[in-house]
């Protein structure tokens, strides 16, 4: 008796042991698929730009296909992800990017997050221009140039990430990867000679944990589609001399989604090796 418990608890062991490995493989895999397909589609636009410079030829739609092109890279890829790893059918994906219908908890939550992270503006910083039906104009081009980012890096890469490393190591492994994709996209739009990159790496990393403290705790891809085209509308839209003063409140911003992350009864992922 005692040696039947002993092999069904070695074979328990093992069968654990060996799913464990093979989702290991799985999640690996899709990282993989992930990461190189975004960035080989990003990269190959990017040639594509470099030779039309090299050679001389301007054209306004090889500029906008490139932006298209490479703009798309992450949802697509994600959405190949997520079909291929989680086994989710398209449809699913699309309900998910336009779930309006969610707790009005995480509406709040999302707004608390822009407007502390822009609460500059009651300290001095301006609003560049305002005209009533602009911002709204924005936020759907944005949905777009923006929003669909969304689909790849917080609804499939940083959770796949949160399956091996603690959320705070997937976050800022997610804003590596994610400033790199910007900067080449960058090159693609011919905005790289323009950026002032301190500033926007460390809003980019503001971005990348008030998403992923949204989406951790909402699971609604929507509420981050949402939360990332308001946030490049008011991008645009306002500006502030005092570059301290903004790194301060997004330092602050920062603590503050780390501990909605922390206080937070959903228990995440953190692979054991």
């Amino acid at each position: 008796m005692h040696n039947f418990v002993y092999v069904q608890n070695v074979t328990l062991k093992l069968f654990f042991y060996n799913q464990r490995e093979m989702d290991a493989m799985s999640r690996n895999k899709a990282l993989a698929v992930y990461l190189l397909g975004t960035f080989s589609q990003l990269l190959l636009v990017c040639l594509v730009v470099f030779f039309c410079n090299h050679y001389g030829v301007h054209s306004v739609l090889v500029n906008v296909f490139g932006v298209m092109i490479g703009g798309i890279s992450t949802a697509l890829w994600g959405s190949i992800v997520s079909i291929c790893y989680y086994e989710i059918d398209l449809k699913k994906i699309i309900k998910d990017f336009f779930n309006i219908q969610t707790s009005y908890k995480h509406y709040l939550l999302a707004f608390f997050l822009i407007i502390l992270d822009f609460s500059f503006l009651f300290l001095g910083g301006k609003i560049v221009q305002f005209i009533w039906y602009l911002p709204f104009l924005m936020f759907f081009k944005f949905i777009v140039f923006g929003g669909l980012e969304e689909i790849g890096w917080r609804y499939v890469f940083q959770p796949l990430l949160q399956e091996k490393f603690h959320y705070f190591q997937a976050t800022i492994l997610t804003f590596i990867i994610w400033s790199i994709w910007h900067l080449l996209f960058f090159y693609i739009d011919g905005s790289l000679a323009i950026l002032q990159i301190v500033p926007f790496l460390f809003g980019l990393l503001t971005n990348s944990f008030i998403l992923s403290a949204l989406y951790f705790k909402t699971k609604n891809l929507w509420i981050c589609v949402m939360t990332h085209s308001m946030i490049n509308v008011f991008s645009q839209l306002t500006t502030s001399d005092d570059h301290y003063g903004m790194y301060l409140i997004r330092i602050i911003v920062i603590v503050a989604s780390c501990y909605i992350v922390m206080s937070s009864k959903v228990k995440y992922k953190a692979y054991i090796k």
